[in-house]
């Protein structure tokens, strides 16, 4: 009788061995399934955002709004303030556009002197994209401005052209929207022959910064 179950134990064992042999090569399907999906994700992904950069049109006019800051260098123009800008270019490539600006920069100064200025800019920007979505820019142009300046009980407006420069980065949110970050400099002359010659400097100078966005049509 021993025999007899010793035989039919040594028949099972080949049977369990051969049910078990099918999950094996099932779950070894499987990871080799999975392994040759994510391959190919992963290797047609930039050909899909290569298609998608093609796709989409990098030129076109657009609009734009910013809020930053500022601070204003020289004798009694020193000062600091809030800034407001809207803008109208045209991005002619991902490489360049052109730009007009217009810019509240408020009230400043200190003492006996109050000055405002508000002006329009246009400018030339140039553009490097690192990435389909980051980009770095510098830019440079001309600034029209209107500063008011009421000092030591005397009243004048200055009304002139000068230049600027300024630099920045961008990063697209959607194919439309893009935020930005930007300096910019300006100067604004003032008659030292004025106001009895109290004021003592040829005119503020101004370190600008600011972030907004841009929409593109």
């Amino acid at each position: 009788m021993v025999p007899g179950n010793r035989a039919i134990t040594e028949a099972r064992l080949p049977v369990k061995a051969k049910g078990n042999q099918p999950q094996r090569e099932t779950r070894h399907e499987l990871q080799s399934t999975y392994a040759t999906v994510l391959t190919a994700a992963v290797a047609s992904a930039p050909a899909v955002w290569a298609q998608e950069s093609v796709s989409r049109d990098p030129a076109g006019p657009y609009i734009s709004g910013s809020y930053g800051g500022y601070k204003s260098h020289g004798g009694e123009f020193e000062d600091e303030n809030d800034l407001l800008g809207v803008a109208l270019g045209y991005q002619f490539t991902p490489f360049f556009a052109l730009e007009a600006e217009y810019i509240d920069f408020g009230n400043f100064g200190e003492d006996d002197v109050d000055a405002k200025l508000k002006g329009a800019g246009l400018s030339a920007i140039g553009r490097l994209p690192v990435t389909d979505s980051f980009g770095v820019y510098g830019k440079a142009g001309a600034f029209v401005s209107a500063m008011d300046v009421d000092a030591f009980d005397e009243s004048e407006t200055y009304d002139e052209v000068s230049p600027f420069v300024g630099a920045g980065v961008d990063f697209r949110v959607t194919p439309q929207l893009t935020a930005f970050a930007e300096y910019n400099r300006y100067n604004v002359d003032v008659d030292e022959d004025d106001f009895n010659g109290q004021v003592t400097n040829d005119g503020p100078e101004f370190d600008t910064g600011r972030v907004g966005l841009k929409y593109q049509f």
